[in-house]
């Protein structure tokens, strides 16, 4: 039987062995781990990428959203509007700095935030929208862009899963106020541990993110504010740095993976729906939806056959027993609950191979569950 794995790190760095080994060697023998020259020129080459003047390295990808959220001073008494569809730590964030998440659902095609849901729930201490360019497509910046601007309401990127990716020639990370990215192993830029960067065009912003990571300290042992151990380490700077020139085609890769399994499973009349199409979409994960209550059978039946996938995400925020205080109920956010009754994320990653693509399309052809053509 032929095992494709959902996801392999160790294709994706095998060709950057050696350099990456030599970093390593170099960070161990200058002695120095925290911050530092490694951090400050990673920083300003991610700046250049983006597009962005300011990018502050920090220690993961939810202590991003952390830090954003305490520079812009939100917290209690404050609500922030974030997606329902989306991964725990964007709503975990909020809460850690005790403000009132306020859920918003989904659109039904790309899954990201809607905006019309958005503005049924804006208030007068709505301080933050939150959107998730989800995996790996911008979320609707220039409409909640004009939902929030008006009302002084600032606009938070939670661009974790679209590093490169970008709306109207503009990059993630640059279309809100503050951009969050997490630099996890398996996301578009991946570290080798955990990481994060905050993005802003705003220089005092910049400036407090910075000593809000250094425990609230600008100068060694005199601490103006509440912060946290939210540094980067040097190691991890140093290595990425070794992958960031390489993401243009490592994201191509990703893009041809997509490409090719919309040829494959496109234009079926099974209850099979692909991602929707979008320029600028970098598919760090390519999700489909499987209807008529086939999801679960699908991927038991794939896995049978050696083939990895996930589930993104098996419950939506607002019904996540930790939140069930703010009182949203079972049918509040419909989108957002059939969603996870329905996706499921194939293999898709630089490495993996035409013949794993084809593979991997003709056993979803094969699942004997469809109904009958």
């Amino acid at each position: 039987m032929k095992e494709i794995p959902f996801f392999d790190r160790t294709r994706i760095d095998a060709p950057l062995e050696r350099e990456l080994t030599e970093v390593f060697q170099r960070v161990l023998r200058s002695g120095r781990y925290i911050l530092g020259r490694e951090v400050d020129a990673f920083e300003a080459e991610c700046a250049s990428f983006l597009g962005v003047p300011h990018v502050v390295g920090v220690s993961s990808g939810t202590d991003a959203l952390i830090v954003a959220l305490l520079a812009l001073g939100i917290g209690p008494g404050d609500e922030v509007i974030c997606p329902a569809f989306t991964f725990a730590a964007t709503a975990l964030a909020v809460a850690r700095v005790g403000a009132r998440l306020v859920f918003a659902d989904v659109l039904p095609g790309s899954l990201v935030l809607d905006p019309a849901s958005v503005a049924g729930v804006i208030s007068p201490r709505t301080r933050a929208i939150l959107p998730v360019h989800l995996f790996g497509r911008c979320a609707p910046m220039d409409v909640l862009r004009a939902l929030a601007a008006p009302r002084g309401i600032a606009l938070i990127e939670d661009a974790a899963q679209a590093f490169g990716a970008d709306l109207g020639g503009a990059r993630a990370g640059t279309l809100g106020d503050v951009g969050c990215f997490s630099l996890f192993p398996t996301k578009n830029l991946g570290g080798f541990g955990d990481g994060g960067l905050v993005t802003t065009a705003d220089p005092a912003f910049a400036a407090k993110a910075r000593t809000l990571r250094a425990q609230g300290a600008r100068h060694k042992y005199r601490h103006e504010l509440i912060g946290g151990n939210f540094r980067l380490d040097a190691l991890q700077a140093a290595l990425v740095r070794k992958v960031l020139p390489t993401l243009e085609d490592r994201l191509a890769l990703r893009r041809t993976c997509a490409a090719r399994y919309d040829e494959l499973l496109g234009d079926s009349e099974r209850p099979l729906s692909l991602p929707e199409r979008a320029p600028g979409h970098t598919y760090n994960q390519y999700v489909v939806r499987v209807g008529d209550g086939l999801r679960d059978s699908l991927r038991t039946f794939l896995g049978a056959h050696g083939i990895g996938t996930e589930v993104y995400y098996p419950l939506p925020l607002h019904l996540q027993p930790c939140f069930s205080s703010l009182g949203a109920g079972e049918g509040s956010l419909p989108v957002s609950e059939t969603a996870c009754h329905e996706t499921l994320a194939l293999p898709v990653f630089p490495g993996l191979s035409a013949s794993e693509i084809e593979h991997v399309a003709a056993m979803v052809d094969a699942f004997p569950g469809w109904p009958a053509r």
